[in-house]
């Protein structure tokens, strides 16, 4: 079962029409990555499987461009593109530096908040509190 800030994930990268047998080309590409996995979907299609620790679906998608592969640019391909790229970089930066903790509850402030007449005590007396 996945959960929403899991940081393996499964892609799919569509293709653009030409050139010719890129897919298969980007297939080979990919198959040589260590933690990667890759499954042809479609014609123009695959699905690839990395953990964001290692990899970056931004990252792939520019060593494809470099070795030669055209991605399809439709308008929704590249807002769900945008989109990924910005959460894995967010998640990424969270796995290297984690939350600093802002309010520091420590005894003291506990004891101080004791002391302090702030309308969470019950004034009901002792003896009406037991019951006998």
């Amino acid at each position: 079962m996945s959960t929403p800030c899991d940081i393996h994930k499964r892609r799919e990268i569509e293709f653009h029409p030409t050139p010719p047998r890129q897919v298969e080309r980007a297939l080979a590409f990919l198959g040589q990555l260590p933690r990667l996995e890759t499954r042809r979907l479609g014609e123009r299609r695959i699905e690839i499987a990395y953990c964001v620790s290692d990899y970056t679906l931004e990252a792939i998608e520019t060593a494809l461009t470099e070795i030669g592969c055209h991605l399809e640019a439709t308008l929704l391909i590249r807002l769900k593109r945008a989109l990924y790229y910005y959460i894995e970089d967010v998640q990424r930066d969270n796995i290297e530096h984690p939350g600093i903790p802002t309010k520091n509850y420590t005894l003291p402030h506990v004891e101080a908040w004791d002391k302090r007449l702030h309308g969470d005590h019950d004034d009901t007396p002792n003896e009406w509190r037991q019951y006998k």
